[in-house]
């Protein structure tokens, strides 16, 4: 395809620095068959030859996941993520079941078709990996599917591609592809409870609400409006991309999310004491 451009680039210049230079008149007949075969019929063959090289690679490009099925959800403004497994928990909220739920990381096996499940509750987004494949539409009321085949591992950033709100510009997410090993340990280590101990922080955790919202599998909490925490602090970033996973920025989100990523649903519970704030950071900065 870039050959065939290239070709046609280069003819079109070079005709183009041809008309614009010293030359002798050209007759009428020969303007017209310039227009016939230059104009017509050149382009047809070229397009043509063109859109029959493309429609061939269709086959390969359709060809049926192999690998794991993960629904994604774009949601204002962050992506929800859920795992299909064998015998894993019910997930519920238009994703499928019997999926592991995290949220703002995506991970893929390295060499292996996955299947990307694509919907979103609220208006269109785009799930768009630059490094790794085109942009699909999130549209509300259906689901889209998405075939990705990463051939190096590493970790690329992935964005929302279409205008969705006041934090459009702060909807990225982080994406993970490993051996197809690695991949599997990471979704049965997500699969597990949280390493809830006895802590401060989670009793303020629930004591304020927060459980409305969010789950924390192995707890009392067990809200789906936001965010999955059961192993937030095993996770990049928080806020869809926009911090670091640290104990410091979650008490910030916590304090103000409006401040990090404005129209967020979450309130800010700045009203809390500030030592309230950080234990119920630090609890969550230890769940791995």
């Amino acid at each position: 395809m870039v050959s065939g451009a290239t070709a046609i680039w280069l003819f079109v210049v070079g005709l183009g620095l041809y008309a614009a230079g010293p030359r002798p008149r050209i007759t009428d007949r020969t303007g017209i068959r310039l227009i016939i075969w230059g104009g017509g019929l050149f382009p047809t063959v070229v397009l043509a030859a063109l859109l029959g090289y493309g429609l061939s690679l269709m086959p390969t490009l359709r060809a049926p996941a192999t690998g794991p099925t993960i629904a994604v959800s774009a949601e204002q403004f962050w992506w929800r993520i859920s795992y299909r497994v064998e015998g894993g928990p019910g997930v519920g909220r238009g994703l499928p079941e019997g999926g592991v739920e995290s949220a703002n990381e995506l991970w893929l096996p390295l060499d292996e078709r996955s299947e990307i499940l694509l919907s979103s509750p609220d208006v269109i987004h785009s799930f768009w990996v630059p490094a790794i494949a085109g942009k699909m539409d999130a549209i509300p009321g259906r689901v889209n599917r998405l075939a990705l085949e990463p051939t190096r591992d590493g970790v690329f950033r992935g964005i929302c591609a279409e205008f969705c709100g006041a934090s459009h510009a702060q909807m990225s997410f982080v994406v993970v592809v490993a051996s197809k090993d690695a991949f599997e340990a990471y979704v049965r280590a997500q699969s597990r409870p949280a390493a809830v101990t006895g802590h401060e922080g989670l009793d303020l955790f629930l004591a304020n609400g927060c459980g409305a919202c969010h789950t924390v599998r192995g707890t009392e909490a067990e809200g789906g409006v936001g965010p999955d925490l059961t192993h937030i602090a095993s996770r990049q970033s928080i806020a869809a991309g926009v911090l670091p996973a640290t104990v410091e920025n979650i008490a910030r989100f916590i304090r103000s999310p409006e401040h990090v990523k404005p129209s967020a649903e979450m309130p800010g519970f700045g009203v809390l004491p500030e030592e309230d704030i950080r234990s119920i950071a630090e609890w969550l900065g230890s769940l791995r």
